[in-house]
């Protein structure tokens, strides 16, 4: 089942959500990002585990909900591609509190062991009302998720800085 199941990971901002939406329009199983909807359910109500607020508090909630899509992914035509991870949590959680959970908790719930990872990319990188940090702490974001992803023993393979078709492409090549 792990294997069933492909993250698409990295830098915030360097178009891993357009590239879900083009791999859907082809009729791929896709699972979106636990992060923005976290934010978005919080800027909608009280709004304390808002990244730039509490960002434990947002990883738990994220970890939360990448582990609820996991589970309901099951029932997905295989493969599933999902927007980030429990990893992309747990290295979150693990810089907010100084603590190493990554590598117990990652590998309890593997995922396939290629994971397609978008690289900073300051030419498309933009902030947004769920995107508030600078792309100096994007791209730190990216270095801690290349160090998680590759501690567990994935095997990172760099998405190419192209058009989005082009993305899908490559990710898909992989999956013939």
């Amino acid at each position: 089942m792990s294997e069933d199941f492909v993250v698409i990971s990295g830098c915030s901002g360097a178009g891993k959500s357009t590239l879900l939406d083009e791999l859907a329009r082809r009729g791929k199983s896709v699972v979106s990002e636990p992060g923005r909807r976290v934010v978005s359910a919080e800027l909608a109500g009280d709004g304390k585990a808002l990244p730039w607020i509490d960002l434990a508090a947002f990883a738990r909630k994220a970890m939360a909900l990448a582990l609820e899509d996991r589970a309901r992914a099951t029932a997905l035509p295989a493969p599933v591609f999902f927007d980030r991870g429990i990893v992309d949590a747990l290295a979150a959680l693990d810089f907010a509190m100084g603590t190493h959970a990554t590598s117990s908790l990652g590998q309890a719930h593997r995922y396939h062991r290629r994971v397609f990872m978008a690289p900073p990319w300051p030419e498309i990188w933009q902030t947004d009302a769920e995107r508030r940090h600078d792309f100096a702490a994007a791209a730190a974001e990216f270095d801690r998720l290349v160090a998680a992803y590759t501690s567990l023993g994935y095997t990172l393979v760099m998405l190419d800085r192209a058009p989005v078709t082009a993305r899908a492409d490559q990710i898909l090549a992989c999956f013939s």
